[in-house]
């Protein structure tokens, strides 16, 4: 929901960033459009969105906050597979920020400049994807692991 003392400049980067992320039209159909609650915990007439659409709201709010990075948690976790590569594109493209997205899904992995694989909460290797892939360790292992289930 937009609050009421809302600039316009925030209310256009509010809009952007739900146009970037592909919620926008979603938002727009809502009987409030930007002012509907997003839950009926609250509010018996809030929309209840699938997790895909909450998780573009939330992605939305990078976009329109103005901050030099955003960390994100596994951000594509409830989207479907071409809806991921997607997003992740615009997040790489389209964010004029440092992103630090945390993954176990290395498809989303992939287009990161730099890439730190962690085992017991240290780093064992660091690189580009390309990188990782030659040297054939643990990251080559597991995107090989994830990937096999696509090329069968």
């Amino acid at each position: 929901m937009l609050k009421a003392d809302i600039t316009e400049e925030e209310k256009n980067r509010a809009i952007s960033g739900m146009k970037d992320t592909g919620i926008y039209d979603k938002v727009m159909s809502l009987e409030k459009g930007c002012e509907t609650v997003l839950t009926k915990e609250f509010d018996d007439n809030g929309a209840v969105l699938s997790g895909g659409e909450t998780q573009k709201i939330a992605i939305s709010r990078v976009f329109a906050r103005d901050c030099p990075f955003a960390i994100l948690d596994d951000p594509s976790s409830a989207l479907d597979p071409m809806t991921e590569y997607e997003l992740n594109n615009t997040l790489m493209t389209a964010l004029d920020k440092t992103v630090i997205i945390i993954s176990h899904r290395l498809s989303t992995t992939r287009m990161a400049d730099i890439i730190y694989m962690l085992e017991n909460g240290e780093i064992i290797e660091q690189g580009s994807h390309d990188e990782l892939m030659q040297t054939g360790g643990k990251y080559a292992e597991m995107f090989l692991k994830q990937a096999e289930k696509y090329n069968k």
